[in-house]
């Protein structure tokens, strides 16, 4: 028989929800067996899988020491990861990083260590902010997602009551993100609200853009403004009104000015630039607009935060 004790970045969370990060090696059928036959107790009471936990109650296990073992192993991936992080703003509760081209968020079947949840991690690790060792089910996660060969602003929570704030912050569309691209050609107008249709293919990992609605098609809306263009290029300013895979590289192809350096939106005898390595598209503002209360992170409405980092914003030609 062991105990835990539930800490604050465990509390609010389901307690079926909160075993399976503890326990990640345990069967739900088994955990859920254990939940209904008392192996797992809450304050010394039966509980029920979807009962909610707080700061301070104490779960009683009696379950396999092999499931504690496996949970408490110090071998941790994401020290493997470089430190190095371009930090725009940070607090007590949250982290805003500008990630380059190149770099992954998340792990995915290609990974080997490196991908920015792990560097934020190993970062705050050094620092004192996170101990897996303190922590039973919660590790520092990132809220917002870009792709690897797009760069720019991504945010990461510190703290459980963070991460579940942003993600209803950004569930809500209560953030307005802007993107700098560069086109090929320039568009008939300055400034556009496009509004479409999209189909996404799963197992291409691909989009389609289509102008009326069909099944599976989801709806895409995309302002541009064109800030200067030169003779074959145009520097343009995108503020997304609908967050879709892909939907600025899509929805800039479909109507004929495909992003520089996109090799799988832009057509290559048009997308003339060959020494882009990447697609010119950068995430480099945000402003948090708050609708409603938002608790601990009520000090950010309002507020804008940039990156000057942009590595093709002076190449129209």
């Amino acid at each position: 028989m062991r105990t835990l004790e539930i800490k604050q970045n465990d509390g609010g969370q389901r307690l079926d929800k909160f075993l399976q990060k503890k326990f990640k090696t345990m069967p739900k059928s088994l955990m859920y067996k254990y939940i209904r036959t008392k192996y797992i107790k809450l304050n010394g009471k039966k509980c029920e899988k979807d009962a909610i936990l707080k700061e301070g109650d104490v779960l009683t296990l009696y379950i396999k020491d092999e499931f504690f073992e496996q949970s408490e192993q110090k071998s941790y991936e994401f020290l493997k990861a470089p430190k190095k992080l371009d930090i725009i703003y940070e607090d007590e509760n949250l982290i805003l990083v500008d990630k380059k081209p190149g770099l992954i968020v998340h792990q995915d079947k290609q990974y080997h260590f490196d991908s920015l949840v792990a560097r934020i991690q190993h970062y705050l690790y050094d620092k004192g902010e996170y101990d897996p060792v303190e922590e039973n089910a919660f590790s520092p996660a990132t809220v917002n997602r870009i792709d690897r060969n797009t760069g720019g602003i991504v945010i990461a929570a510190k703290n459980a009551e963070s991460l579940r704030i942003l993600n209803q912050i950004i569930k809500n569309r209560e953030i307005e993100k802007y993107y700098l691209c560069l086109l090929c050609g320039k568009p008939k107008y300055d400034h556009g609200i496009l509004t479409d249709y999209l189909i996404k293919n799963n197992s291409t990992n691909t989009v389609k853009v289509i102008k009326k609605p069909e099944d599976g098609a989801k709806l895409i809306k995309t302002e541009y403004t064109v800030l200067k263009s030169g003779k074959r290029t145009s520097l343009a300013e995108i503020r997304l009104h609908t967050g879709r895979t892909h939907q600025i590289r899509a929805h800039m192809a479909f109507i004929g000015h495909p992003l520089v350096g996109d090799s799988k939106y832009g057509k290559n005898k048009k997308n003339f630039l060959n020494n882009y390595k990447y697609q010119a598209l950068y995430a480099y503002k945000l402003i948090f607009s708050f609708r409603e209360d938002k608790g601990i992170l009520n000090y950010l409405n309002g507020r804008e935060f940039m990156t000057d980092s942009v590595w093709f914003s002076e190449d129209v030609i």
